[in-house]
């Protein structure tokens, strides 16, 4: 480590940085020791082996129900709205992996990390790596947080950062209506859009061929089931109309817990106050937890990327009592109405921009 030594600092200088809190960091270290000592870093593997086999099933299910009651447009509805579910609890489940919290050995992480985001979901598991890492260490941190970049091109995001581009006189779209173009390039266009053709311009250019094969499989898996059935034409119709409701699933949930939230540069805050700036929950039941692959509980999630997601409730209240301390405000909403936050933030930086834009 000397080699990384620059000096010491005087006896006057701080030893920490303003724009941090001290206590707030402390405290967070001694939860964290909490947490462990209460065991809620140990995962549940038959949690995790029922939740696999309940992706299995839905996949089986899907195929059967072409096979059995023919390709008319109500099987084929049907079986397009199961296989998203598969998709959409499958991309829930490579997230687990993908953070390590299934297995205590990493080499177990990411071998059935590469399985359910390669093979059962057709996507590179080091191009989620590259971009989620990011979106951790820097949550709502533009140019840090690649989940935000679709600011300032598609849309202006944040007040802070929306009045900044006003006042630039920039205008890449209309913002003020971008709660409503929102609809039509936000949930239905993300993954048949973008990601789809994204992930093979990523795993060429990198070389990721580990990646490709689990992903070739992915495609030779579903052109052997469903072609047979279907036909060319009517495995892609089938597979882009999936990509389309996962698309919808996958946008609406993501968002909720990050868009209403404080978006601006990096300010150099402590990480514990970054992470509770730009994360807020939905309300836990049943539905909500499956629903959102248990991402319902972002604020514990970012606290504690590693933890098994089935122990966030319990780990909650105490998150709430480090929250109330020292006054950070710890949000928790109804599903729907987290949805409806995501298109009023947008609204109210779309007007902040335009205000900016016109009188500043």
């Amino acid at each position: 480590m000397n080699s990384l030594l620059i000096g010491e600092l005087s006896p006057e200088q701080p030893s920490f940085e303003p724009t941090k809190n001290k206590e707030l960091i402390y405290e967070f270290r001694e939860l964290q020791a909490t947490v462990e000592r209460m065991g809620l870093m140990k995962a549940n593997h038959v949690f995790f082996l029922l939740y696999l086999l309940h992706i299995l099933l839905l996949d089986v299910a899907a195929w059967l129900t072409l096979w059995v009651f023919g390709t008319s447009f109500v099987p084929f509805l049907l079986c397009a709205v199961l296989l998203s579910t598969v998709q959409a609890q499958a991309g829930w489940l490579q997230h687990d992996f993908g953070h390590l919290s299934v297995f205590s050995t990493s080499t177990w992480n990411h071998l059935l990390h590469h399985f359910v985001i390669g093979h059962l979901k057709g996507a590179p598991a080091s191009w989620w790596n590259h971009l989620h890492f990011q979106h951790h260490a820097k949550p709502n941190c533009f140019r840090k947080d690649p989940d935000i970049n679709m600011h300032p091109f598609f849309f202006a995001l944040g007040k802070i950062l929306s009045v900044e581009l006003g006042k630039q006189k920039k205008k890449y779209m209309p913002y003020n209506h971008q709660h409503k173009y929102f609809f039509l390039i936000g949930p239905p266009a993300l993954l048949p859009l973008y990601f789809q053709w994204y992930i093979f311009y990523f795993v060429f250019q990198r070389k990721k061929w580990v990646d490709l094969a689990w992903m070739i499989s992915f495609y030779a898996r579903i052109s052997l089931t469903y072609m047979p059935l279907l036909g060319l034409k009517g495995l892609l119709g089938l597979f882009f109309m999936v990509r389309f409701l996962e698309s919808n699933w996958f946008v609406w949930v993501t968002q909720m817990n990050h868009i209403p939230m404080h978006i601006d540069h990096d300010r150099n805050m402590d990480w514990v106050s970054t992470q509770l700036q730009a994360t807020c929950n939905v309300h836990k039941s049943a539905f909500n937890d499956w629903f959102s692959g248990h991402l319902n509980f972002q604020i514990e999630h970012h606290l504690f990327p590693m933890m098994p997601r089935h122990n966030y409730h319990k780990v909650a209240p105490l998150v709430q009592s480090l929250c109330a301390k020292h006054g950070i405000e710890y949000q928790s909403k109804p599903l729907f109405s987290a949805f409806a936050d995501i298109v009023y933030s947008l609204k109210e930086s779309g007007q902040l921009w335009l205000d900016a834009y016109l009188h500043q």
